[in-house]
């Protein structure tokens, strides 16, 4: 058996868009029946609130959804490039970031933004950071996410199914 495509979602703290991203891509990713096939996790580019867990407001737009709420926060390290197969960025500052960070140019080539699998998403890429803003700000993060989620659950489909076949 061959070993399960790997997603990363990244945004700033680790504690809004990605871990609300990593939920939701999750429940999916179960939904399609490719758990085993498919690891997903997150991480922010920055560390400051490595160890704790998500915005309490994340968590409640999370549940008040049926996703789960569970997190614990960390920091992407450049390293992790080597096992990972797709990375994805929450807003274009993030895929500027990570593409510096990446060790090789085949690592940069793994980060995408999460709306570039949303085909209405048009060409407003970035999920806004809802950290200083108001709950209106996490539901609106959420519909962003879950409008993604297909588009990105077919590539990923797709390139676990072909790795598995060869």
């Amino acid at each position: 058996m061959s070993d399960p495509f790997r997603v990363c979602f990244v945004c700033t703290g680790n504690i809004c868009r990605s871990p609300m991203a990593e939920s939701v891509f999750r429940a999916r990713v179960e939904e399609a029946g490719l758990t085993g096939l498919v690891e997903v996790d997150s991480a922010g580019t920055g560390g400051w609130h490595e160890g704790h867990g998500a915005d309490p407001r994340t968590v409640s737009v999370l549940e008040a959804n049926g996703y789960d709420g569970g997190h614990t926060a960390r920091q992407f390290h450049a390293e992790w490039f080597a096992r990972l197969d797709l990375v994805i960025a929450l807003d274009s500052g993030h895929l500027r970031a990570l593409r510096r960070l990446a060790p090789t140019p085949a690592d940069a080539e793994k980060v995408r933004l999460l709306r570039s699998y949303d085909a209405a998403a048009g060409t407003e890429r970035d999920v806004p950071d809802p950290y200083y803003g108001e709950m209106d700000g996490f539901e609106e993060c959420l519909e962003m996410v879950e409008a993604a989620s297909p588009g990105l659950l077919d590539a990923v489909r797709d390139a676990a199914v072909r790795r598995r076949a060869a």
